[in-house]
């Protein structure tokens, strides 16, 4: 005997939270399912350090899934973007531009939090929809698509169906695989460090990134911590050199990041342990299958680079929320429409985060100069300046 649901949607992590909220909050009988159960406190093993910058086009679709006011008192606005090269002989500031929201809107640029502080408000945010199930520890075993529904297999033997299958289960989906949708995928041959810090030197909730070598060094502001401004790191490298760096002792990797810091904030302290994550690119062939979407890292995965990850994560579920309907839920006609909308924009933006992350590699002097010439350039012609900021965050 199984189960009949409008939609399953196969990953529980911030885009699968995030996509039950929405669609249950629009009245949609959701199933929503991940083999493992979400870490929700910061101190646990295993917890998510980094931390996910909402720009302003995802305010709108987290407010509608009844998680943008359960978001809201633990953010930490974003009103200036600072790019730093520090490509010269000493890794210290040679070029410096402040990328401001005032600009090009009267909001900030974005709103950043930490990932497993987000993982429990989704979750308490599903507890208060009666029509939405969701079943930490259990995956999906196995996936037959017909005409007229998705017939899942659980991995408690369990079988369930849906209008709508949503494979939100990551950048090795096995939804997606069994659907046979091939990838392209590049590797950059980096890793990521992820991990909080305390400095003497205020954010002033400005968002900043230090190019030298390797992969950009980024300071994202996170609220004050025991009376200490801190900040969310992202320091990506490549990847034996992010490997060396992931054990060194603590006192060495603190020295080694305020150097990489150029000094900007003053003595860095770790506030968190480190984590470490594999950086690629990838973009599946098609976003749809038969009674099958896929959005977030099943369809998509770029470096972490301008904020755009999650982002266009729930541009995925804002456009199959807008093109759904009671009747032609997980139709042919509307799958294909969704792919029509997101593929597009998708494909330009992980081509366009592939390459600035290429940017932030280079080694040698001579194009390190180049990219600081390359920065000055486009941020002294104003109207450029705010054409890339309103593509970054995906207004018009």
């Amino acid at each position: 005997m199984r189960k009949r649901h409008d939609i399953i949607i196969s990953g529980g992590g911030i885009a699968g939270l995030s996509a039950a909220a929405a669609f249950g909050s629009a009245g949609y009988d959701v199933l929503c399912v991940d083999p493992s159960p979400p870490v929700m406190a910061e101190g646990d093993p295993g917890s998510d350090l980094r931390t996910t910058a909402f720009l302003q086009p995802s305010v709108d679709l987290l407010a509608a899934a009844g998680l943008w006011e359960r978001f809201i008192p633990h953010a930490t606005p974003l009103q200036v973007m600072r790019i730093v090269d520090a490509g010269g002989d000493m890794p210290e500031p040679r070029v410096s531009h402040d990328f401001d929201a005032a600009d090009i809107s009267d909001r900030p640029f974005g709103w950043n939090l930490p990932n497993w502080l987000l993982r429990r408000e989704c979750v308490a945010r599903l507890e208060a929809l009666d029509n939405v199930t969701f079943r930490p520890g259990i995956g999906t075993a196995r996936v037959l698509t017909r005409e007229s529904e998705a017939l899942v297999t659980l991995s408690d033997g369990s079988r369930a169906s849906a209008r709508l299958l949503i494979a939100a289960d990551g950048r090795a989906s096995p939804v997606r695989q069994s659907l046979g949708i091939g990838v392209r995928t590049t590797r950059f041959g980096q890793k990521a460090l992820a991990f909080a810090v305390t400095h003497p030197v205020a954010h002033d909730n400005v968002s900043t990134e230090i190019h030298r070598s390797g992969g950009p060094f980024t300071f994202v502001p996170l609220p004050d911590r025991n009376g200490q401004p801190c900040s969310a790191i992202v320091w990506m490298e490549t990847g034996p050199e992010a490997q060396r760096l992931a054990t060194l002792p603590e006192a060495a990797f603190e020295a080694e990041m305020t150097e990489r810091s150029a000094g900007l904030f003053g003595p860095l302290k770790l506030a968190s342990r480190r984590t470490i994550w594999p950086i690629i690119s990838q973009i599946a062939n098609q976003f749809y299958g038969e009674r099958t979407a896929l959005v977030a890292e099943a369809a998509h995965v770029v470096p972490p680079i301008g904020a755009q990850g999650l982002n266009m994560s729930l541009a995925d579920i804002a456009a199959l929320l807008d093109l759904s309907t009671p009747e032609t839920l997980g139709s042919p006609e509307m799958l294909q429409a969704y792919h029509r909308r997101r593929y597009p924009d998708v494909a330009l933006r992980v081509t366009g985060v592939g390459a600035l992350n290429r940017a932030s590699m280079l080694a040698s002097r001579p194009l390190r100069d180049a990219r600081a010439l390359a920065l000055n350039a486009l941020y002294t012609a104003a109207p450029v300046r705010r054409t890339l900021m309103q593509l970054g965050i995906g207004v018009r």
